[in-house]
């Protein structure tokens, strides 16, 4: 596996690019999105981590869309789309898999372009498994696949889990706390525990907050069922199986020091399996943590430039 240290502060200039907000139907309500650049060109579909929204690639998509525009979606319960129907639980990675299946035959593509970050990389890399045909590329940003966890670690916390979206689920909004702005940043920047700055807390939460009853006062966005959307995780062997099936174009750049994995060594792992599938593969590492490319898309845009004007 080839690993090519990249070092890039310099910002790339350009102009404010069209942007155009979506909703595409589902069964239970709709899936919200921003597409940059061109609407007569088939995008990238990107897809945001766990709890984040379409503005995680605020910044980044105008650096790309020029090049090839950019459809950045909400994933289900998160920023402007529709929650699940009440009594569904969350299954994220697989929830994502089927979005994407539905997004592909609504726009009636032949073959996708693929670009996550975090859950949004882990949802691509099981649909490039999935449908290995049918995939143009994939790019994933500081993951390669679902997290693996140990089985013994993912028995043990079913049944909190369990008990705990049933709680969830019997919120209803007067029982859901409300925040002064200011309050919710803290909360938020606390909660991501260094990954991202204050600007990049604001991208996020102009989709990610919803108006409260009291004035001045606001509401997380994301559907509270998410917290406990972790069961259904797979172990090593399984996802060895899936990325023995990455045939497309692959490009995966790691942040350093980035996300920290309950089972590191299981990256490169996966990573040697999809290079020996892929039609053509590159690892690249850059400085930053986990949402660089939110942080200082600088670093991540000129990578993924050239990745697809191979």
């Amino acid at each position: 596996m080839s690993n090519d240290i990249v070092d890039m502060d310099n910002a790339n200039g350009y102009n404010d690019p069209v942007v155009e907000e979506i909703q595409i139907p589902v069964p239970w309500g709709h899936i919200s999105g921003k597409w940059w650049g061109s609407t007569t060109q088939q995008p990238i579909v990107a897809l945001h981590g766990w709890q984040d929204n379409a503005g995680s690639f605020d910044r980044l998509a105008p650096m790309l869309c020029k090049e090839m525009p950019i459809l950045s979606i909400d994933l289900p319960g998160h920023g402007f789309s529709s929650h699940h129907p009440e009594g569904q639980f969350y299954y994220m990675f697989w929830d994502g898999v089927i979005v994407l299946r539905r997004l592909v035959k609504y726009y009636k593509w032949n073959k996708v372009k693929l670009l996550g970050h975090s859950l949004g990389g882990a949802i691509s890399f099981l649909y490039g498994a999935s449908f290995p045909d049918e995939v143009d590329f994939l790019i994933s940003l500081d993951i390669v696949s679902p997290s693996v966890k140990n089985p013994k670690t993912v028995a043990e916390i079913t049944g909190n889990f369990i008990d705990k979206f049933i709680k969830y689920e019997s919120l209803t909004l007067e029982d859901v706390p409300s925040y002064q702005y200011n309050d919710m940043l803290k909360i938020v920047l606390e909660a991501y525990n260094g990954s991202i700055t204050k600007s990049s807390a604001e991208i996020l939460m102009k989709r990610g907050m919803q108006p409260g009853h009291t004035p001045g006062f606001h509401y997380f966005s994301r559907d509270p069922r998410l917290k406990v959307s972790t069961l259904g995780m797979l172990s090593l062997d399984v996802v060895m199986a899936y990325a023995g099936r990455v045939k497309c174009a692959y490009l995966n750049i790691r942040a350093c020091p980035g996300m920290k994995f309950d089972n590191p060594e299981s990256y490169k792992l996966v990573l040697d399996e999809i290079e020996k599938v892929s039609k053509r593969f590159r690892y690249c590492e850059i400085e930053g943590t986990h949402h660089v490319h939110l942080n200082s898309p600088e670093r991540v845009a000129p990578l993924i430039l050239e990745f697809i004007k191979h």
